[in-house]
Order: structure tokens, then sequence, then C-alpha cells
């Protein structure tokens, strides 16, 4: 099968000589969950911006597809539209039927848990709410690729547990390819089929991890596989 994502031998040199990528080559199937992880500053948000079209290779061949979404750390809303308004911006953009938009605005709405709340404005919703807004409007477009982008990092311990059984409950249901970038490696374990290590600007190694889901951290497995990652991780 031809994957949906490929790098090969992709290096990205950001000017004066500012190396971000180097050399980093992989493939991701259809309807994977891919988690990058690694120190920062070595490359995993640019990957997602080559992967997001905001961002051109210095050398190398990215093939992707066209329609690809991206969830930020902050939901990046637009603070003078409704939580509806939002989720409907990237239709609005496309210039879609009024009717498709409602449709697919109100779909995505109650797939996040966000009825009730269409009215409301960013500032009157709950951290965890402001981003399950970001993850329904990226959804709202169809996308073949869903990012994310450390989509959980501003928020507390039992909202982001929560977003995660979203995340993995909408994968499941939708068979999106979801390529995320991640700080922690329990929520790398916790989350992804596969985990991309970058290291020195390059892709230093690859974990599959075929534990059932859902996962918990107080299971035997899983902390032998996040033992397994973080002993790669923490290698000089």
């Amino acid at each position: 099968m031809d994957p949906i994502i490929s790098f090969k031998n992709i290096s990205k040199v950001f000017e004066p000589h500012e190396v971000a990528l180097s050399g980093v080559s992989f493939a991701i199937a259809k309807g994977e969950f891919i988690c990058l992880i690694g120190p920062s500053g070595e490359g995993k948000s640019t990957i997602l911006d080559l992967i997001a079209n905001l961002e051109t290779p210095s050398s190398g061949t990215v093939t992707k597809p066209q329609n690809v979404s991206m969830v930020f750390q902050a939901g990046a809303l637009l603070p003078w539209q409704t939580v509806f308004e939002n989720v409907g911006l990237g239709l609005r953009a496309k210039k879609v039927a009024p009717e498709h938009i409602r449709a697919a605005s109100e779909k995505y709405i109650a797939m996040m848990e966000l009825r009730g709340f269409e009215d409301k404005y960013p500032h009157e919703l709950s951290g965890g709410q402001r981003q399950r807004v970001g993850i329904a409007r990226a959804l709202a477009v169809d996308p073949d690729v869903l990012l994310l982008d450390e989509p959980f990092s501003a928020l507390d311990p039992r909202t982001t547990e929560e977003l995660h059984r979203d995340i993995v409950k909408i994968w499941e249901t939708t068979k999106k390819t979801i390529v995320m970038v991640s700080h922690s490696i329990e929520e790398a374990v916790a989350l992804a089929d596969r985990i991309l290590l970058i290291k020195n600007h390059t892709l230093d190694k690859t974990f599959s991890i075929s534990l059932p889901r859902p996962r918990r951290d107080n299971e035997i497995g899983f902390a032998h596989e996040v033992q397994e990652v973080r002993r790669e991780f923490f290698k000089e």
C-alpha cells in the first residue's frame, strides 16, 4: 500500500544556516496514529509545517495529500466569533454552500461534546472547551490528515485525559490519519500506533506500540513501553 505521507531525505535550513531537519526519511500509512517526540528545537513542529504546506523543504521530497488540517496548542480561535462560527471557518474559506457548513459544524460540535455552547465566544469557554472547538474546526473540512501540535500541553491532567479518550474515539470513528507532536512520552505511548523520536534534527528511532486500547498507565505493558522510549530519548 502506498503511504499517505512520505519524507525522503528531507532537510530544512532556515537563514542564517539554522538547521531544523537533516536527512529525515519516513513513511506513514493511511489511518495511522503517529506521535513525534524529542527534545525541544529538534524539528518536530517543522515536520508538521512541511506536511501542512506551511514550509517547503530545502532538499528532499515530501509526498502528502492536499487536504490537511492542523490543531494548534491554544486552539487559535478567532475571539470575535462564536463557537459555531469558529467551527465553520475553514469551510467558509473554501466557499462551501451554507447548508453544508451548517450540517458539518453541527456534526462536529456534537462529536466534540459542545452542544449548548454554539453561541458562546472563546473567552466564555474553558481551556479544554477551546481546544475542542479547535479540533471540531479542523475536522469540519474533512481532512485526509489531522495534525496536532502539542494540543494538550496547556491543559490540566483531568481535561487532558478526557481529550485523550476523545481523540482516540475520533480516530477510531473517522479513520483519519493523525500526526501529533508531544513532549510527553506517556502521552505518546497512550495514543500512538508508532512513535518517531526526533533527535539531532533527524529521525533517531521508531517505536511500534501494539498495546490494546484503551491503554492505562498502571499496566505493566504500558510502563515497559514508556521505559523503552525513555531510554532512547535520554541516550547521549
